[in-house]
């Protein structure tokens, strides 16, 4: 009897603390919601404006905020409102405000981080730590391969531009930007070198496509929503948005139309509209969403120390280029070789502004990218050295992968010339290279998992080129097999 009492009492003894352990653990997600809210702006529910704008917030049931303004309005409304015509009529009924979903009906995406009165926005990077352009570039080697113009551009466009953010001015002289346009031809690393280059500053980023982009008030995305973009990679604090970097891919894409009539709303005007993003301005951005609506709070946001980054592979510019070249063909000893720039392989390093205009950008854009520089077309040995050199090459993650399984992935020399070979034909540039592996690597990865046994994998070229087959040794053998037969 007094050991049951004692089970009772001991069972009791653990129920009380298991319900403590709860309700401290509802405790802590309580804190950690109140926490994630605190440090956001709240949000007038009917005007969707910031209290950064909007003032002084009066709070409702159901985490609901509204602005002075909005509640002066709806208390003059209510005041004039005819409430006897509301209750005869039992067509209309009165809001649950239990309906509303969200906090406050508003999700934390569209809410901006929180700042303090009179406090200044802080550099991203200080300028002690601003890595020098030798330093950034040995980085960018380690995952781009090639391409030492462009990456020697970047890293000095990208050491002068953190400097001038850091230091905000210099005396009496104010430093402009350093956006940047990239020039080259597809798969040739253009938006890989952006990718590493934030990554190796830890800076918000921002990849865009322009070939969405029109005039506002047409169908497809404004040209503010750029900007919403890397708000939303700073966590939707304004401050580190202001510091970031932008990357506007495929910008050769909004060039003006040579023969049309009608209003170029995805090409002339969406250069124009940019204009003021590229200098520096105030722009009223949606948060947390691609076009303004009424339904979307606005944020503003100073484009003065954001680096713009712009790339396009420029179709036909190199026929553009040549003509400019040869204008002075004729007959006479000062007669230029029209052949002579045709047999140029790097025929883009010798691009000009005027070759730009004539391409279909205006003469206000051009201006605002200072730094152009081109990216050369990948030949064999880039190809070979992208497949293995890299910290990210692309042989390296399979080997990854296998080596899961405990299997040894090796490739000779000669089947990583032929698969260079086969990504030339196909003219797509790096990207070539992922999709000729996974098609040689597709049976290989099927069959692995069935058997323990093997250890490890040499793909040859004889494989790639569709005469013989892959090297199989087993664990354990001193035999190796080639398609499933011993040698």
């Amino acid at each position: 009897m007094n050991d049951d009492i004692k089970n009772n009492d001991y069972r009791e003894v653990i129920d009380d603390d298991d319900n403590d352990t709860r309700d401290d653990t509802d405790d802590r997600e309580e804190t950690d919601d109140k926490d994630d809210t605190d440090d956001r702006e709240e949000v007038c529910f009917i005007c969707r404006r910031p209290e950064s704008k909007a003032g002084k917030m009066f709070h409702l049931m159901q985490g609901i905020c509204v602005c002075e303004d909005c509640m002066s309005k709806t208390m003059s409304t209510v005041s004039n409102f005819d409430y006897q015509g509301l209750l005869n009529n039992p067509n209309i009924s009165i809001l649950n405000m239990s309906d509303l979903q969200g906090e406050g009906g508003i999700p934390n995406k569209q809410k901006l981080k929180k700042r303090k009165k009179g406090e200044k926005v802080k550099p991203i990077i200080d300028i002690k730590d601003i890595p020098a352009p030798h330093k950034i570039k040995a980085s960018l080697d380690e995952y781009v391969v090639g391409q030492e113009h462009a990456k020697k551009v970047m890293s000095v466009a990208v050491y002068n531009h953190y400097k001038r953010v850091a230091t905000d001015t210099m005396d009496d002289i104010e430093i402009e930007k350093s956006n940047m346009l990239m020039i080259g031809p597809t798969g040739c690393g253009k938006t890989y070198l952006v990718k590493t280059l934030a990554k190796l500053l830890n800076v918000p980023l921002a990849i865009a496509d322009a070939t969405s982009l029109t005039e506002a008030g047409y169908i497809g995305d404004d040209i503010e929503s750029v900007i919403s973009k890397l708000l939303a990679a700073a966590g939707n604090d304004v401050g580190k948005a202001e510091q970031g970097i932008v990357f506007i891919d495929e910008i050769d894409k909004i060039a003006k139309k040579a023969e049309t009539h009608s209003r170029d709303v995805s090409g002339e005007s969406v250069q124009q509209g940019m204009l003021k993003l590229l200098e520096g301005a105030d722009v009223e951005v949606p948060v947390g969403s691609n076009s303004k609506n009424a339904m979307v709070p606005l944020a503003t946001v100073n484009t003065r120390n954001i680096l713009f980054i712009c790339g396009g592979a420029f179709p036909d510019l190199e026929d553009i280029i040549r003509k400019r070249l040869n204008k002075q063909t004729g007959i006479g000893y000062s007669a230029v070789i029209k052949d002579d720039s045709d047999k140029s392989a790097d025929i883009l390093k010798q691009v000009k502004t005027e070759d730009l205009r004539k391409f279909g950008m205006i003469p206000e854009f051009i201006g605002r990218l200072p730094v152009v520089f081109t990216l050369q077309g990948l030949d064999k040995d880039m190809l070979v050295q992208i497949l293995k050199e890299p910290k990210n090459a692309i042989l390296k993650q399979y080997q990854k992968l296998l080596a899961i399984d405990e299997v040894d992935l090796k490739f000779t020399d000669d089947a990583l010339e032929a698969i260079a070979d086969k990504a030339l034909e196909r003219d797509t540039g790096a990207r070539a290279l992922r999709s000729i592996i996974e098609e040689f690597m597709l049976d290989i990865m099927y069959e692995i998992p069935k058997d323990d046994n093997i250890g490890s994998v040499t793909i040859t070229g004889d494989y790639i080129n569709g005469t013989g087959g892959p090297v199989i040794e087993v664990r354990g053998a001193t035999g190796l097999l080639s398609d499933g037969e011993s040698t």
